[in-house]
């Protein structure tokens, strides 16, 4: 036996096919390892890829997760999420992949302003060479997540200075078409009720635009703007005041109280207009009191939250004015009296109080202009011009105050800042 094997060893006839014989058996072995690795391969990113887009688009915009999220008023499980994620995950899957899924888990959770979503799966890819090697199925496991930010729940109390310094020229055109059709040069529209003579009258005849028309305008589109970005119909609520309609009856005056129905908001805006004055001079001008509102908006606004939900919102001011306090202040008036007559740069004690309680600001902050032909402007405001702005600046929270001269649009300084208000991240994996 051992002579007839060493005699085959030696023997070189034949080797090709003898050595062809033995290797078939592996190298077929081989390749059907790498055609069913490879598909394997193939069909796992694509398993992956659908586990990707259920972890998505189950929080989506328009998911049923992110409607129900808007009914939520505390953290926990989003059923309807993980519903939908699941139903996403088998739409994805393909029949054509040769895949038995044996199992797909969703996990979709609010926790506060984060709405996660977790997709596993388990499937069976099934072999085909490697069956001849005794490997019937390549087992998979895997999972997928996503997160996001859900849009904020915010209250919004606008308040709108509608005081008689509101009634200059809207533009450098329109002051100029006051000043020159006015004996006095007078750039402000007043509306002054013991004449129909009245500045305010002269105005409308000459087609001149006052501040208080473009802010109107401008609030009205923000309703619109409002109402076209908010991710649930219950996101946003808006309450709208001014400083009074009559100086006879000057205080903070709600024309349409705090509301989801952002409509009425836009209708009630309507009735935004100069404040009427009985008489020139009356009660010597002291119609704008920046400390007496904000004190008074101050109890209007109950306690903020952070926004997760309809019940914790956040609460915001949007206050539009051209910064100039105009009131009786006898005491604590930053800058020189005249009989109790204090005109100052607004308080910053009046914002202070707001956001110390959590409550945001934003200004936007209609440039109030150099009047250099009005005696009572040299002598009363010129002195602290410089410091008007940047007063308006320091009431607003950090990153909401815009400042809008005449040259620029009030309409879309007023909607930016909105859109910076509401800003919140967007999808993170």
């Amino acid at each position: 036996m051992f002579t007839l094997l060493r005699r085959w060893a030696r023997s070189t006839s034949g080797n090709f096919s003898q050595i062809a014989a033995l290797l078939t058996v592996p190298l077929v072995g081989a390749i059907g390892l790498a055609v069913d690795y490879s598909q394997a391969l193939e069909v796992r990113r694509q398993l992956f890829e659908a586990a990707d887009a259920a972890a998505v688009g189950a929080i989506a915009d328009s998911s049923p997760a992110y409607d129900q999220t808007a009914l939520m008023e505390d953290d926990g499980p989003v059923p309807a999420g993980e519903k939908d994620a699941i139903s996403l995950f088998s739409a994805n899957v393909r029949s054509e992949w040769a895949v038995q899924v044996s199992a797909v888990k969703a996990e979709v959770r609010k926790a506060g302003s984060d709405l996660t979503a977790k997709v596993s799966f388990t499937a069976r890819i099934p072999m085909t060479f490697m069956r001849i090697l005794g490997y019937e199925y390549l087992d998979v496991k895997g999972e997928a997540t996503s997160a996001r930010r859900t849009a904020p729940f915010i209250d919004f109390y606008l308040l709108l200075d509608n005081t008689p310094s509101m009634g200059v020229g809207a533009t450098t055109a329109d002051i100029s078409r006051m000043v020159a059709n006015t004996p006095d040069k007078c750039a402000f529209a007043c509306h002054d009720l013991s004449t129909a003579k009245n500045y305010y009258n002269l105005a409308k005849q000459l087609d001149v635009a006052m501040r208080i028309d473009v802010v109107r305008e401008a609030t009205q589109r923000m309703t619109d703007t409002a109402v076209d970005r908010r991710a649930h119909s219950n996101q946003f609520r808006m309450a709208l005041y001014t400083f009074g309609d009559a100086a006879t009856n000057r205080k903070l005056t709600n024309l349409a109280p705090l509301t989801m129905d952002l409509k009425k908001v836009n209708e009630a805006a309507d009735a935004v207009d100069l404040m009427t004055i009985p008489y020139q001079n009356f009660d010597s001008d002291q119609l704008t009191d920046f400390d007496g509102t904000f004190a008074a908006l101050d109890k209007e606004i109950d306690k903020p939250g952070n926004g997760t939900s309809t019940k914790d919102r956040q609460k915001v001011v949007f206050f539009v004015s051209d910064g100039v306090a105009d009131s009786y202040k006898p005491s604590d008036c930053s800058k020189l009296t005249t009989k109790g007559r204090c005109q100052e740069p607004i308080d910053l004690d009046d914002c202070t109080k707001l956001k110390e309680r959590g409550i945001r600001i934003a200004v936007l902050y209609t440039t109030y202009l150099p009047l250099p032909t009005n005696a009572w402007y040299n002598t009363w405001i010129k002195p602290f011009q410089g410091q008007i702005a940047t007063n308006m600046s320091a009431c607003a929270s950090p990153g909401y105050f815009f400042e809008v001269s005449p040259s620029e649009g009030i309409s879309e300084a007023m909607e930016a800042l909105f859109m910076k208000v509401i800003s919140v991240p967007r999808l993170t994996g």
